[in-house]
């Protein structure tokens, strides 16, 4: 059984016992989340929703919260002396899919 909820513009593929990154959500670990955007499930039969399913609902765990490794954005125009250096580092919530209820 699967199901592709939408959080944050972004949609995710889970099944249970699945744990992802999603944006930061200023939660505390052990708290619950629920996603009521979902999108389809899968349960033998697929379901879609125009665009979301009714009574849908993705449950997750919050276990922690941190930042990622940072990503450098490094562009250089040869020939012309011309170069930029920026970076950044992604603020994340980890979670633990515990629950899809169709």
């Amino acid at each position: 059984m699967y199901a592709i909820f939408k959080n944050g513009g972004k949609q995710y593929k889970v099944e249970e016992g699945d744990i992802l990154l999603l944006d930061k959500l200023s939660l505390d670990a052990k708290e619950t989340v629920e996603f009521k955007e979902v999108l389809a499930v899968n349960a033998g039969e697929l379901k879609i929703g125009a665009p979301f399913l009714e009574g849908a609902v993705v449950t997750a765990e919050v276990i922690n919260e941190g930042r990622a490794k940072k990503v450098v954005i490094f562009k250089k125009r040869r020939r012309k002396d011309s170069k930029v250096k920026r970076g950044f580092r992604r603020d994340f919530t980890r979670v633990r899919i515990t629950k899809i209820a169709a």
